[in-house]
């Protein structure tokens, strides 16, 4: 409560009992959600893991690492923050090669622990600075601070220092391809990766926000690599077959948008992000398996309508119509132009969902259905954003007005997204076609960039010893 009250108000001033009890407020239910759900995994993993030979030192592992990130997103001081932030790493590591004599396992292994000491050593250099600029190594006088001065040089070169971290940490192109291939461990290991640890990197840019916003350069670095990555990851889910590997792919396109959010100055919307994809990923991978089986039982043969273009251009437009409204209702023309630019994004996956039921082979109650879903996932949306800024209004700082560089990122975003969109609505028209095999082919493969990162790692072993006898569980 005390780091509260210091985070909450600048320096030489009287706390304002409202704002310490809305943010006791948040992290009360913050704390309650992320036990839940962690509570939900570690149950799944009793069951799923009844039997194992090492199943205690599993679950041994597994607490651990709950235990680490606990630290890192209660952290009061950069000491803190970095020891929970390379403790859970390092224990995820462990779980990561549970199964040590799988190759894909050691591979996958391998390349976290590259990339993630490289993001720990960048971490380490913003705390040395920021605590050199600022004199002090408490986040919360850190943040007061930098909320009511200007920014150093320092506090620039800290800040692109987080962002490397960050950017590492959440698996952003073209360093994602690990979080790609952790599917040779237990499903409930990859429930606690893909909804949790792989959001820290998120969690550090709105940790840190008010020292992130005095570099504007490294906040439009951000929305460049997290749109780019968006966008590539969403693509190659498409073409995936696997359903792991597709949930991994559209992690990777998550934690895109994620970054996005943080290098628009959103923190409020990337926070609500964060909350949302974790439970709805923990569920994905826990329920994949039953998900498989009811698919299967169906036995119906590919999508029951395909929308052509007149269908897409429909949805578009009743998209568009969904987003003035509920946009009105929920004051969104008194939101900053990046919230604006957000919200059409999103509302692009509303229109995806409508083009299903639009088609002109659809039946009336697809129609209906997908009408009715769209409009609910706009309410939502613009609900939810509404109560997030409420609730989190005085503790994380709005968004800047943008400037000409701003600008050209938003537009482009926008446009890019859309087009984005329209070729995900038209998926099965153009993906089949004889001219577009090719593509598809390099789409499934991730256009190939992982299998130059493993390249460039060829030389760089796991030195480990695998007893011939250990146990393997085929999942």
């Amino acid at each position: 409560e005390n780091l509260t009250v210091r985070y909450a108000t600048p320096p030489n001033s009287e706390p304002n009992l409202t704002t310490i009890n809305r943010l006791v407020l948040i992290r009360a239910r913050r704390y309650r959600v992320a036990v839940r759900m962690l509570t939900i995994v570690l149950r799944y993993a009793g069951n799923f893991l009844d039997g194992e030979r090492r199943q205690g030192a599993f679950t041994g592992w597994m607490a651990a690492t709950i235990a680490a990130v606990l630290l890192m997103v209660q952290a009061g001081t950069f000491l803190q923050l970095v020891m929970g932030w390379i403790t859970s790493s390092l224990l995820l590591h462990k779980l990561l090669l549970f199964y040590p004599q799988r190759p894909a396992a050691q591979r996958a292994a391998r390349k976290k622990f590259i990339i993630s000491r490289t993001g720990d050593a960048a971490l380490i250099c913003a705390a040395v600075l920021l605590s050199i600029d600022f004199k002090t190594g408490d986040i919360a006088t850190i943040l007061a601070i930098a909320r009511g001065g200007d920014g150093t040089p320092l506090t620039s070169a800290a800040a692109a220092f987080l962002a490397i971290s960050a950017l590492l940490k959440s698996a952003q192109f073209p360093t994602h391809g690990w979080l790609t291939e952790v599917m040779e461990t237990p499903t409930p290991v990859s429930a606690l990766l893909h909804a949790g640890v792989v959001n820290a990197g998120g969690f550090l840019l709105i940790r840190l926000a008010d020292v992130m916003l005095h570099a504007p350069l490294v906040l439009a670095i951000l929305v460049i690599v997290g749109g780019f990555t968006a966008l590539f990851g969403s693509l190659v889910m498409l073409t995936q077959s696997a359903v792991k590997t597709s949930l991994a792919w559209s992690t990777v396109a998550q934690m895109g948008f994620m970054i996005l959010q943080c290098g628009l100055a959103l923190f409020p919307i990337a926070l609500l992000h964060i909350i949302a994809h974790s439970l709805y990923k923990a569920h994905a991978f826990l329920s994949c398996g039953c998900a498989v089986e009811t698919v299967s039982a169906i036995r119906r043969p590919g999508p029951v309508t395909i929308p052509n273009i007149g269908a897409v251009g429909r949805a578009f437009l009743l998209a568009l119509f969904i987003y003035a409204v509920f946009g009105v209702i929920f004051g969104i023309v008194d939101k900053p132009p990046q919230a604006m630019a957000l919200g059409a994004i999103l509302i692009f996956g509303v229109a995806y969902l409508i083009a299903q039921g639009l088609a002109d082979a659809a039946p009336r109650a697809l129609t209906w259905r997908t009408t009715l879903y769209s409009i609910a996932a706009a309410t939502a949306y613009f609900a939810l954003q509404w109560i997030s800024d409420d609730l989190l209004n005085g503790t994380l700082p709005t968004a800047p007005q943008p400037g000409p560089l701003e600008w050209t990122l938003m537009l482009l975003a926008v446009a890019t997204f859309g087009l984005v969109a329209l070729a995900q609505s038209l998926f099965p028209l153009w993906a089949y076609h004889p001219a577009a095999a090719g593509f598809r082919v390099h789409l499934t493969n991730g256009l190939y960039v992982n299998a130059l990162f493993d390249r460039l790692l060829g030389g760089w072993t796991i030195t480990r010893s695998v007893s011939p006898t250990s146990e393997f569980v085929k999942e």
